[in-house]
């Protein structure tokens, strides 16, 4: 960018003025994309997905910062204190914006403290056992846990995860009782589950598809209210006789609030180009994830209707701290 100085010789009236130009440096600083979650899950897998394309749109280096814990708010408390100059932005997540806040007492205001800016995607969860479990289908892994309660373990990526959730609705639903084990991610967690120490998980799709194709995890139903074209002939719970445990994951960007509207248009304008680009659409689909179409307030007005069906959910439930 040029600045242009304009100056005219002292004391001689009548000469022109002379432009003398000055080079500005570019703001070197890159975006810093904020990620709740540990490498490899979830999360990080959608800001992985976004964070290179949104560097060449907005021609500015994009950074995935990964800072796990506490239900993915850690990244997000970052993200609301942090200057408002579009240089931080977060890709939160249901469990940080519409389910830890009413479990954990936080230091920032999910509604207040943050600004929407897009949807990027929505998956659902899916209901996997490890290879030790025998159980072939739903009606069998109801069975034998109903056999032995407290027996079966499940994992989460923590407190108040979306996959924390499912697994107490699940256990509600077929009047079973689980043994939830929490983790502080959702890789940690798939080690474990792999290993036999947990019995099933109610993972998102990206961080468990790989592993299940591989055959490391099998796949006995998805929480969405129909099937993922990913696993088409895995049934959704209703199929499989358990309705009332519908769970997605979704995924969007934030920035602070008090982000001028100018800087808040700039990156939403960037980011719904960079969700119609084939290649992302492509990876987005590879994963099991739907491309996010809502601007940001229609995101606004879904992250409220999330956090208000969330806290009725886990009110129904008697959900608390562990």
């Amino acid at each position: 960018m040029r600045k242009w100085i304009t100056g005219a010789s002292a004391g001689l009236i009548g000469l022109a003025a002379v432009a003398v130009p000055v080079a500005h440096a570019q703001d070197p600083r890159p975006v810093r994309l904020m990620v709740g979650a540990a490498p490899g899950g979830g999360t990080d897998v959608m800001a992985r997905i976004v964070s290179d394309k949104l560097a060449a749109v907005l021609k500015q280096p994009v950074v995935v910062d990964n800072r796990p814990g506490a239900s993915n708010t850690i990244a997000a408390d970052m993200t609301a204190k942090a200057a408002p100059d579009g240089n931080t932005l977060l890709m939160g997540v249901v469990t940080s914006q519409a389910i830890a806040p009413h479990l954990l007492k936080l230091q920032f205001d999910p509604l207040k403290d943050l600004a929407p800016v897009a949807l990027v995607s929505s998956v659902p969860n899916v209901l996997v056992v490890n290879n030790q479990v025998p159980a072939r289908d739903v009606k069998a892994l109801v069975a034998q846990i109903q056999a032995n309660p407290d027996k079966f373990r499940y994992s989460s990526s923590g407190v108040g995860s979306t996959q924390h959730l499912a697994g107490a609705a699940f256990a509600r639903q077929v009047h079973g009782k689980l043994l939830h084990v929490p983790y502080k991610s959702s890789s940690s967690a798939l080690v474990d589950l792999m290993g036999g120490q947990v019995d099933m998980s109610f993972e998102t799709m990206p961080s468990v598809i790989s592993h299940i194709k591989a055959g490391k995890l099998r796949a006995l139903a998805v929480t969405a209210d129909q099937r993922s074209a990913l696993l088409p002939d895995v049934p959704t719970l209703a199929e499989a006789g358990v309705p009332g445990v519908q769970m997605n994951a979704w995924y969007g960007v934030y920035a602070p609030a008090g982000t001028s509207p100018a800087t808040l248009q700039k990156l939403g304008t960037a980011l719904t180009g960079v969700l119609k680009d084939p290649d992302t659409v492509r990876r987005l689909n590879d994963v099991g994830a739907l491309p996010g179409t809502l601007n940001a307030a229609q995101f606004d007005a879904f992250a409220r209707s999330e956090y208000a069906r969330y806290g009725k959910l886990i009110a129904e439930l008697g959900v608390k701290l562990d």
